[in-house]
């Protein structure tokens, strides 16, 4: 029989899935079929490089996966994503992890992957495929299963900036933006299957120009497509807040967009955030929040943290608390600071590992608390929800209101994808209970 069974396995972020919802449809339409990790001819797994708990994560997945197949000649294992591409010496590091690889794929080699598993049905191994550029993703049209409710669309790929803790973009690469009528065919596309909540997504989203389009410019032209959805807009980096707050306000002024802000601030400490090449100080976030919070007072924020960077001294941390008890996010991302390869960072004076992890408790030890007490002002809200899945006990479903707040709904009867309204009578930290209207 043809060896035509795929397996995948994604790490990482919202860019990386939809990677591989690229090569799985390009793999379907080449008579591939996706299948189980025990029945599949080919192992793909999609890395991730951003964090070292991540790398060391996939990197006993693939030594586990090379023990569990390391006789079986059947089956055949390919590395694709941002891990074996963050520094020059990792390609030969994944080798020795899995020396019987079958090939290691760059990212913008993906629109490659049938012939590149016709190459080893033909018994070619160790290949490795390289990019020599930016391909525009948003060629390649997503089909979901029946019944998907969720949608990724990529707008761009890479970033402008410098950041000396980051090893995505050695991998990444510098900005390419997709075209405009491309990304809003792409949107369509999955709407007539019946999707019902699109990402927007990239390494940041703030840094989106094709011409003389811009984001707000995008966003506008798909929220006035004639479907009943909600639309994410992914990470902004906190610049584009400051720079570009009109545009932002008139973002979340459209309908169907998520009062949803994923903005990394990263550090309180704007000297900390100059060590890290970070383009915005502490004083211009707070003004321009408190304008946004004026404007959109249940606007959701999320945020990223590195505790441990590099010279944060006590008091440089105690600024980072400071920042979080005033913000108030409702989604905090806290990571402890590892030396990634081929940045700067990594070549400063490092902080003390014990040290690291007791500041990393105890900012999730003070978010913790915030939770406990947020979200008081959304108990007897009444308003739409997007049903989206089942919830964690019986006779309840899972959903998500305007401002992306987790939302457990009672008695509900319909299907999944359906816009219903509630009644929201208890609040726990960051969850909604509500029942039906």
């Amino acid at each position: 029989m043809e060896q035509n069974k795929f397996y995948i396995e994604t790490y990482g972020c919202t860019s990386n899935k939809a990677d591989s919802y690229i090569i799985t449809n390009l793999l379907n339409k080449s008579n591939y079929k996706q299948s189980t990790l025990d029945d599949a001819d080919f192992i793909i797994i999609n890395t991730c490089g951003v964090k070292q708990q991540t790398e060391n994560k996939i990197k006993t997945r693939l030594k586990s996966l090379y023990n569990l197949f390391r006789n079986n000649p059947e089956k055949h294992i390919i590395i694709a994503g941002c891990l074996p591409f963050i520094d020059n010496s990792y390609i030969d590091l994944i080798g020795k992890i899995v020396p019987n690889f079958s090939a290691i794929v760059d990212l913008d080699i993906i629109h490659e992957f049938p012939k590149i598993l016709e190459q080893i049905k033909q018994g070619y191994t160790n290949l490795i495929f390289k990019s020599q550029g930016l391909i525009d993703k948003t060629e390649f049209l997503i089909d979901f299963a029946p019944g998907k409710i969720t949608g990724i669309v990529p707008i761009s790929e890479g970033c402008l900036g410098a950041c000396t803790y980051c090893c995505v973009k050695n991998a990444r690469g510098r900005l390419k933006c997709y075209q405009p009528d491309k990304i809003i065919k792409n949107v369509k596309y999955q709407l007539k299957q019946g999707i019902k909540q699109i990402y927007l997504t990239s390494q940041d989203c703030s840094t989106y120009k094709y011409n003389n389009t811009e984001l707000v410019d995008i966003i506008k032209d798909i929220v006035n497509l004639n479907y009943n959805f909600f639309l994410r807009v992914g990470m902004l980096n906190p610049r584009f807040l400051i720079q570009n707050l009109d545009q932002l306000i008139t973002i979340f002024n459209f309908g169907k967009i998520y009062q949803f802000l994923h903005i990394p601030i990263q550090s309180g400490s704007n000297n900390i955030l100059e060590k890290m090449n970070r383009s915005y100080r502490i004083p211009e976030i707070i003004n321009k929040i408190e304008i946004l919070r004026k404007n959109f007072p249940f606007l959701t924020i999320s945020t990223d943290i590195i505790c441990g960077f590099p010279g944060e001294t006590e008091e440089d941390f105690n600024k980072t608390i400071e920042l979080i008890e005033w913000l108030k996010p409702d989604i905090l991302n806290i990571s402890k600071f590892t030396p990634r390869p081929g940045t700067k960072a990594k070549g400063m004076q490092q902080i003390n590992g014990k040290i690291i992890k007791e500041r990393s408790n105890r900012l999730s030890k003070i978010f913790r608390g915030i939770l406990f007490n947020s979200n008081k002002e959304w108990e007897n809200w009444e308003g739409e929800v997007l049903i989206l899945h089942e919830g964690e006990k019986n006779n309840q479903v899972f959903g998500r209101n305007i401002a992306y707040k987790n939302i457990f709904v009672e008695g509900f009867r319909g299907n999944y994808g359906d816009f219903t309204l509630v009644h929201v009578y208890k609040v726990n930290g960051f969850n909604l209970f509500a029942k039906i209207i």
